[in-house]
């Protein structure tokens, strides 16, 4: 049994049932989860995979870059919409590294309160606007406003993006954030995709995921 901390994510499909076509989509998921787990292998305790369908989970270590993690991952599933429960604290089984439902903890306990959290929220139109949520085991609670506020901010603006323009935002991302280099990836010229993360707001809304990756750090680190 183990007794370490760790950063557990659980997500799901928003209005799955929706999916034109869920087989579809749900290859998709399953080679961008694949994808997420190659290249953030460092950064991964647990595999991410599918629990559900539309539901996966998975677990990082605490030095794991999540913001970044998360938005690759929605970007590559656009246009599916994702909510996503955040647990910071313990895991109190074995960690197997493949398999992450075999696995318990506070983490995965905070994780899917935020989900159902998220869930409450949508239900009443006024609570704050958002698809992510985060809670700490240790006792963090202006810490987990502050996190909180930041992931209800950019949730607003990434909720203005087309799918159009995420589809260029993820190019951009994919080819190290060389404009040219996503430009000639996605056959356009260098001037539109300057174009998107001005019209985006790329640059502040990066500058918060890293802000709020800052603060997390700090907190679960002294």
């Amino acid at each position: 049994m183990g007794n370490q901390s760790f950063i557990a994510v659980i997500g799901d499909i928003k209005d799955s049932r929706r999916l034109e076509n869920r087989n579809k989509t749900q290859e998709t998921f399953k080679g961008v989860l694949d994808h997420i787990n190659n290249k953030y292998q460092a950064n991964i305790a647990s595999n991410f995979m599918i629990t559900l369908g539309d539901s996966f989970q998975g677990l990082l270590h605490l030095e794991a870059d999540l913001f970044a993690i998360l938005f690759e991952l929605e970007l590559a599933m656009s246009p599916v919409d994702f909510r996503f429960g955040i647990g910071v604290g313990q895991i109190t089984t074995t960690i197997n590294p493949t398999n992450s439902m075999e696995m318990d903890g506070p983490a995965y306990h905070l994780a899917r309160e935020m989900i159902e959290q998220i869930e409450d929220s949508e239900r009443k139109h006024h609570q704050p606007e958002t698809n992510t949520l985060i809670r700490l085991q240790k006792d963090g609670s202006n810490v987990e406003i502050a996190l909180n506020t930041i992931l209800s901010l950019t949730t607003a603006l990434k909720s203005k993006w087309t799918d159009r323009q995420k589809e260029v935002l993820y190019a951009y991302v994919n080819q190290a954030e060389n404009q040219y280099h996503a430009a000639e990836a996605l056959g356009i010229g260098q001037s539109s995709v300057n174009k998107v993360l001005k019209a985006t707001s790329y640059y502040n809304y990066k500058n918060a995921l890293q802000q709020a990756t800052r603060l997390l750090r700090g907190t679960i680190t002294c």
